[in-house]
């Protein structure tokens, strides 16, 4: 626990002195620019060590091991090609199951697009990067690699979402999709998130989030043609989270308030702020509306981790600093609060058991279910 809450903070520190909006000078390297390079690769170096070299931590890491073991064997597991592709590739030039090479290389993409995604978009890369850091992403991406890659996909393809580039983005989801499927989900939610939603279009999309509540049989039935090895099993059983739902609906009211607060601001920004304000919306209802679904969860994170991004540009935008400066302070406890809690009730439990923290220089892998039988 002492090791995450120090890795959290000097990685925030050293992330507080990046500036993602310097103006570049011809010929020269500006000292901003040396600082920034100083800056990210220390932050990059210290994340990507700290999953790298981790050994059994995360609730899924022996079934991962378990996975590659059966794709290095030829035998059918339930992965996507793309994961089955990377684990032949790589066990194929070790010479031997270097499950350890397989999560130091997703450690190293997941972490690096993250954090090229925030540099990328970010109003502020130090306050975003401490929202990305406070609401567990980081850490959480210790389960279900795959997945979080893919999520660090989904947020480094949103500017081409705003931009309109429709073939930039496809193509980004679709090769991640080759790592985990659910990324598929982003193309009709992005795009309608980017949207300018009329009241009657809302309510018509009201009328049909309804049909979630005395239809779930039916989307249940979808969901399993889509993850036939969910049949029969404990994933079905769905479930909500209520602190994703605290926390959605106090975005909600920050950005309602701020809208008020500041007045329109000008097209590229409302564009912007506007697609983050939808994402933050239909989580909210997914949440609420959804609960019955097993894959709610990563389908809301698709959503709600625009948030590192919306918070930023909502507190910007404030003209009276006097306000911003109450507002962000706000901020920055709520996301302290999120963390502390997130580290002393979530971190150890079965849903992410990543405490305690081991690693392969000091510990020994826990037999797989092939080694059992």
């Amino acid at each position: 626990m002492i090791l995450y809450i120090f890795v959290a903070v000097a990685t925030v520190m050293l992330g507080m002195l990046v500036n993602n909006h310097g103006i570049k000078q011809n010929g020269a390297v500006a000292r901003w620019q040396a600082l920034n390079v100083l800056s990210l690769g220390s932050v990059f170096l210290i994340l990507f060590a700290l999953s790298a070299c981790r050994l059994n931590v995360g609730n899924d890491y022996a079934k991962y091991v378990e996975f590659m073991h059966l794709v290095y064997c030829d035998a059918f597991v339930p992965t996507e090609v793309g994961f089955n592709g990377i684990v032949k590739l790589l066990y194929g030039i070790s010479g031997f199951e270097n499950y350890l090479l397989v999560f130091a290389f997703f450690a190293f993409f997941t972490v690096l697009i993250f954090l090229a995604a925030i540099y990328r978009q970010a109003d502020s890369f130090g306050f975003s990067f401490f929202l990305f850091m406070a609401f567990g992403y980081y850490f959480q991406s210790f389960n279900t690699v795959r997945y979080y890659l893919a999520l660090a996909i989904a947020l480094y393809a949103i500017p081409y979402v705003l931009k309109r580039q429709w073939g930039r983005f496809i193509f980004l989801v679709l090769l991640g999709a080759t790592l985990h499927k659910s990324l598929l989900v982003v193309i009709p939610l992005y795009i309608l998130a980017s949207l300018p939603w009329k009241k009657w279009q809302l309510a018509l999309a009201a009328a049909f989030c309804s049909t979630f509540f005395f239809m779930q049989d039916f989307y249940l039935k979808a969901v399993i043609f889509l993850y036939p090895t969910y049949e029969d099993t404990e994933y079905l059983e769905g479930g909500t989270s209520l602190v994703n739902i605290l926390r959605c609906v106090a975005v909600l009211v920050l950005a309602v308030f701020c809208y008020y607060l500041k007045g329109k601001k000008k097209e590229k920004e409302s564009a912007r702020n506007r697609f983050y304000f939808y994402c933050n919306l239909g989580a909210l209802v997914m949440y609420v509306c959804c609960s019955f679904l097993p894959i709610i969860s990563r389908i809301g994170y698709y959503l709600t981790i625009t948030h590192i991004f919306f918070l930023s540009a909502l507190l910007s935008g404030i003209e009276n600093r006097k306000i911003r400066g109450l507002l962000k302070a706000g901020v920055f406890c709520a996301a302290v609060l999120y963390f502390g809690i997130f580290i002393l009730r979530k971190a150890g439990g079965d849903g992410l058991r990543i405490l305690p923290y081991e690693t392969f220089m000091f510990h020994d892998m826990v037999p797989i279910l092939s080694d059992v039988n």
